[in-house]
């Protein structure tokens, strides 16, 4: 016998990837976009064959590999033909042939309930906030392999909500890329740049980091703002702007356009509420190596006091203002802090490492099916 055919009858067998059907929804797209991308390019980098089921909006050119089939759902965006669009997917879907199911957010749970019942496959649900819209949320009993989170915060308000169902909890960190450089106070010659993230579930007032910028400018500081916020700004909001003499200094921009460049164009990034949802433009912003002053609460794992944010009490004024002094008057700690977070960032939010995670939970819902059916 060759040596060759040795060598070969001697290795392990490399069990075949599970073919995968991603849900994305209109939250995935607006909000993940980034968490969506990286995803999909590390399935492809395994050669696990995967179709993409997501709504008519939004762009997936720029986050879908070419290999990635996509499936839009509802393909008619009208109430009444939602039977029509139901038969249409599970067609499509049909063809493919998934093993498994993948729901990227807790707003498409019925829609991966229903669709794993048809198709007679498990299904994964990722969860990425502790709002109570998801609470009366309900399971599969028989095809909900696992709920995935990107946060202990999550992970703890599930327990305390779906005690019945915890085991099937997995806490998979959302990964991401860091940039070589560090953005923050990088350009001395420059203005420098501060982004406010409005929480997309909680559009509170801005009062206190407006009086907190207004001082700033009264001790000589000179800066631009610019507010990610979603929806049109109302009037009064540009009236208070031009009280305080910031109407200059301040632009607003939609979140998606946030996402991409709230890293590169700032030196210091805001987060004056407490959200509900884990914070991609908080990472984001990490990722390029802004310094960031943040409000503690809600899911606010990425915020680690002198280590990745330095923090302040929304509600006070004086602790807003204090926390922003203390970035522009130590332009050098504020370097090292967002030093600091990179580094944090390289050490526990690796890309291959949620990639390689989340295919391991594929592999074990497919082979748990496959027993039960033995």
């Amino acid at each position: 016998m060759p040596d060759e055919q040795i060598a070969s009858d001697l290795e392990p067998e490399v069990p075949r990837p599970p073919r995968i059907a991603l849900i994305a929804s209109r939250q995935t797209l607006a909000e993940y976009p980034s968490y969506l991308k990286h995803l999909l390019i590390g399935l492809a980098d395994e050669s696990v064959p995967v179709i993409l089921i997501c709504p008519l909006v939004g762009d997936v050119d720029s986050i879908v590999p070419p290999a990635v089939e996509v499936v839009r759902h509802p393909a008619i965006d009208i109430p009444f033909m939602q039977h029509y669009n139901n038969r249409l997917l599970l067609d499509k879907v049909g063809k493919f042939k998934p093993e498994i199911l993948h729901c990227l957010c807790e707003t498409s749970a019925s829609l991966a309930r229903w669709l794993a019942r048809n198709l007679n496959v498990p299904y994964l649900l990722n969860i990425n906030s502790i709002s109570s819209h998801w609470s009366a949320i309900t399971f599969s009993a028989t095809r909900c392999a696992n709920v995935i989170v990107p946060a202990r915060t999550i992970a703890d308000h599930f327990i305390k909500t779906h005690p019945k169902v915890a085991d099937r909890l997995r806490q998979i960190d959302i990964g991401t890329f860091v940039d070589d450089s560090t953005a923050c106070f990088a350009h001395p010659e420059h203005l420098p740049g501060i982004v406010v993230s409005l929480p997309i579930d909680n559009q509170a007032n801005l009062d206190n980091i407006f009086q907190a910028l207004h001082r700033l400018t009264v001790d000589g500081c000179q800066f631009i703002v610019a507010i990610i916020a979603a929806g049109r700004p109302e009037g009064p909001l540009w009236k208070q702007l031009r009280s305080l003499g910031l109407l200059h200094a301040v632009t607003i921009i939609p979140p998606s356009l946030g996402l991409y460049s709230a890293g590169s164009a700032a030196d210091i990034f805001i987060v004056p509420r407490p959200s509900g949802r884990f914070n991609m433009l908080l990472l984001a912003a990490m990722s390029a190596g802004c310094a960031v002053a943040a409000s503690k609460g809600g899911v606010d794992d990425l915020i680690i006091e002198d280590k990745t944010a330095f923090t302040f009490n929304p509600d006070d004024q004086l602790s807003v203002y204090n926390c922003l002094k203390r970035l522009f008057d130590r332009p050098d700690e504020a370097r090292r802090l967002a030093e600091s977070a990179q580094q944090f960032l390289r050490q526990n939010r690796h890309v291959s490492d949620m990639v390689s995670a989340t295919i391991s939970l594929y592999r074990q819902a497919v082979c748990s099916k496959t027993r039960a059916n033995a």
